[in-house]
């Protein structure tokens, strides 16, 4: 009798243990499509000032505090000067363990990557690179309005990333670089960003700059995605990217990650910065892989 108890309780536990948070994939997917929806959200538009509002609308809903952090930059390309907003969302805030989850929400105001010329003045949809990245982000925060995290995080949606000029590191990642200057939350323990993540062929290497300052968190989690049999998470290095994590660390000294996919969608072909960055080019599934890596891996932490 007693070995049969033993023998219940252990397959109990097992099955705890192993059970994975559930993710949805197709919601995740319903959020890009929504950014679409407004056109570009490159900053000064219609579809920044509409989005801006759905957001915070959706954040106030789901987040114990959500407030904006705005600055302004004039951009290289045009010499145009913009008003733009950090949109910050915070979740379990008592907690002492602090993590934050970052993605970009602005696109690109030119498709000067796109193969036909007379583009290149086009402002993008950037459903991967731009609405990628926040649906993924969009979806934890309903999953942790539902079922708060066991630690602090705080979600940043980031503006004016998408403004630079080529050769002209600096004149990317305004929001994260603003951010970083004038932090409006206590310190975070470590940062993830999720950018270009939409592909329907993703492939996420290792980025080298994340690697140099967070290796244990980048171990930690590709071996979480080999356990979960997320295929698109490959243990190699890939570029190095200027992206929202290098502000964080070089400035705020917050050792953050990238999650990126930048051959998009292989490496011979590659949408971005072109009209081809469309929701048809994106899907769920790529969207589940990320949202599954990265609600397993919150909610298995420790208060």
């Amino acid at each position: 009798m007693k070995k049969s108890i033993v023998t219940i309780m252990t397959i109990f536990i097992v099955s705890c243990q192993t059970n994975e948070i559930k993710f949805d994939a197709n919601s995740s997917f319903s959020w890009l499509e929504k950014q679409c929806e407004f056109g570009p959200r490159n900053p000064g538009s219609q579809g920044y000032f509409d989005c801006k509002e759905f957001f915070i609308n959706n954040l106030t809903e789901y987040s114990d505090t959500v407030f904006t952090q705005n600055f302004n930059y004039t951009e290289l390309y045009d010499n145009n000067t913009f008003d733009l907003t950090n949109i910050i969302s915070e979740f379990s805030a008592d907690s002492d363990k602090h993590i934050l989850l970052g993605a970009h929400w602005d696109t690109r105001p030119w498709a000067d990557r796109d193969l036909d010329v007379t583009n290149h003045s086009t402002p993008i949809i950037g459903a991967n690179d731009g609405a990628s990245g926040v649906a993924v982000l969009m979806e934890l925060a309903k999953m942790f309005n539902i079922n708060p995290p066991p630690i602090n995080i705080t979600i940043v949606l980031f503006d004016g990333e998408d403004m630079g000029v080529e050769g002209i590191n600096n004149s990317w990642a305004k929001g994260s670089q603003y951010f970083a200057e004038n932090l409006p939350i206590k310190k975070p323990d470590f940062g993830i960003i999720v950018d270009m993540v939409g592909d329907s062929n993703l492939e996420i290497p290792i980025e080298r700059n994340s690697y140099r300052v967070a290796p244990e968190l980048i171990d930690e989690l590709w071996d979480l995605a080999e356990k979960l049999k997320l295929p698109a998470f490959k243990n190699r290095l890939g570029y190095d990217m200027y992206d929202d994590h290098i502000p964080l660390w070089e400035v705020a000294e917050i050792p953050a990650i990238d999650l990126i996919d930048f051959n998009y969608p292989n490496k011979r072909i590659n949408y971005w910065h072109t009209l081809n960055d469309i929701p048809q080019n994106c899907s769920s599934e790529s969207l589940g892989q990320v949202g599954s890596l990265l609600s397993n891996y919150i909610y298995s932490l420790t208060p």
